[in-house]
């Protein structure tokens, strides 16, 4: 029989999870499904949309009684982590018998289990198998294969996974599956995101390598090793570029970053005469299209705050509503309250790091290999029919 992962949807968090079984344990599984179904009923129109957004003031408006004290209890659990809104995921991951995580006693009382109780202490063994059920050691194994990701660029061998192993086909469940488990590894700090893109952290890559030697000494795992070192070279030569190529291709290099980054018209301005703007592009916010001027500094050491007013001075001279400071070095400590202060046109901060970050995830300045193929034979296709 096949061994089908990727099984929950609207998949949660491990701290919502968490949360769900402190706060129904001692109330009946029945009890617990007719508060989500007095939520569930409560659909709003286009017209008159339901707000979910204040628990405070929803719980005890709209439900009552056990409902009402479900609901309430979920929502204080642990300092507000789960809106009760969001509840029936947990509900449904929680109640899934393969996990074993609830059981109801014979008076009728939905507990956790002893793996439940394991999981609250966060025994890493449990952890460990909810997520090779789930497909998040898949997902963390395709960040680790990759310096940053865009969900586009995770999604065709997400789908090729979901394929082999889950029942989730859809295009839309595809999607949806895949950020969820994307969500829930940043809540637990294995991966983070930048902007539009999705990178594996230290904890996630010491996670995965622990998972990867009960698949029989799995040479997986050298080879992500090798990549990530080998990334982070080329990381740090593209930092020694940027930090000691010539200053005006170094204002054509952000130029081509915007580009990249969907602006339009962008232009490099000329040596003198800018206004202390050295690059002015057009990007569309919703529905309208601004000017945007960018000032750019390679320098090692701190930028301090009169280059933000100097830039915040010129924006009228281009008409543009709004400016971005680009450093190869820092920012003091002032930049960050002076960049956004009141009333004054915003200035955005972008310091060494991030400009390597963004120049990665926008393919300026570097070349993506796909040298590497790895073939994973399909166990599930030489199952013995009808065996488990």
């Amino acid at each position: 029989m096949k061994n089908f992962k990727v099984i929950t949807p609207l998949f949660p968090t491990y701290a919502q999870v968490s949360v769900m079984i402190k706060a129904v344990s001692g109330h009946s599984l029945k009890a617990v499904r007719s508060m989500i179904n007095a939520i569930q009923e409560q659909t709003g129109t286009p017209q008159n949309p339901v707000d979910w957004s204040e628990p405070d003031h929803w719980i005890n408006e709209r439900l009552r009684g056990e409902d009402a004290e479900i609901a309430q209890k979920i929502w204080q659990t642990d300092n507000h982590v789960l809106n009760p809104r969001h509840s029936y995921g947990c509900y449904l991951f929680l109640n899934n018998p393969l996990f074993e995580l609830m059981e109801t006693t014979d008076s009728g009382i939905w507990t956790a289990t002893a793996r439940g109780q394991q999981f609250l202490n966060g025994d890493e063994k449990v952890l460990r198998l909810l997520d090779d059920r789930e497909g998040l050691l898949q997902l963390l194994e395709l960040l680790a294969g990759r310096e940053m990701a865009k969900r586009a660029d995770l999604l065709p061998e997400w789908r090729a996974f979901l394929h082999q192993s889950s029942t989730f086909s859809a295009d839309g469940s595809v999607k949806s599956t895949l950020y969820a488990r994307l969500y829930n590894l940043i809540d637990r700090q294995l991966a983070t995101r930048e902007g539009m893109s999705y990178q594996i952290t230290d904890a996630g890559r010491q996670w995965l390598s622990k998972a990867l030697p009960a698949r029989k000494a799995d040479p997986r795992k050298a080879l992500l090793e090798a990549v990530k070192r080998y990334n982070d070279q080329q990381k740090e030569l593209l930092r020694e570029q940027i930090s000691t190529m010539n200053p005006y291709k170094f204002e054509h290099l952000v130029g081509q970053l915007l580009e990249a980054m969907g602006y339009e018209q962008v232009e490099v301005t000329k040596a003198s005469g800018d206004k202390g703007v050295d690059v002015v592009g057009r990007v569309q916010v919703g529905i309208t299209t601004i000017t945007e001027v960018v000032q750019v500094k390679r320098m090692q050491s701190s930028v301090t705050r009169p280059l933000i007013d100097q830039l915040r001075g010129a924006l009228p001279y281009h008409k543009a509503i709004r400016g971005t400071l680009i450093t190869t070095g820092k920012f003091a400590t002032s930049c960050a309250d002076a960049a956004l202060f009141p009333g004054a046109a915003p200035i955005t901060l972008i310091d060494g790091e991030r400009l390597v970050e963004l120049l990665i995830e926008n393919n300026v300045g570097i070349r993506r290999s796909n040298a590497v193929e790895l073939l994973d034979v399909d166990l599930d296709l030489f199952d013995e029919p009808g065996m488990d």
